[in-house]
């Protein structure tokens, strides 16, 4: 009985020596994530309510099937002001040469009344200006 454990446990561990495990290659590594110009910007209400919330939609263009949207840069200038920049990932797998535009958005829920203005960054120091007035 014992040398049936011991083989029992000998072929447990052998068997987990030489079975690998499988590699996931049905995913793509990003390589680098790199700021991507707005090309346009859709906000349906310029006035709303506080504490409502609207969807603002951006738009950009991607040069091939191995980039994408990654993520925005929200940043705060003031209570009322708001820098936007988008950012794409690039990826190491195998990519279709077509250009694609992607569309994308935040949300908007202001706490307080007052006219915000948002800046999306459209590429070198030039920028898409809106206005949202809260009531």
């Amino acid at each position: 009985m014992k040398s049936l454990l011991k083989i029992s446990f000998a072929s447990v561990v052998l068997g987990l020596l030489f079975t690998s495990c499988k590699d996931d290659d049905d995913y793509q590594t990003i390589e680098s994530v790199d700021k991507v110009k707005i090309d346009s910007v859709k906000i349906v209400n310029d006035t709303m309510d506080v504490f409502s919330v609207q969807s603002i939609r951006t738009y950009s263009n991607y040069a091939s099937g191995c980039q994408g949207f990654y993520g925005y840069d929200y940043v705060h200038l003031s209570d009322l002001e708001r820098d936007i920049t988008a950012y794409q990932f690039s990826t190491n797998g195998p990519c279709s040469q077509a250009s694609h535009k992607s569309a994308n958005q935040i949300n908007f829920s202001p706490r307080k009344k007052g006219k915000y203005t948002f800046r999306f960054w459209k590429g070198n120091n030039e920028w898409i200006t809106k206005t949202i007035v809260v009531e």
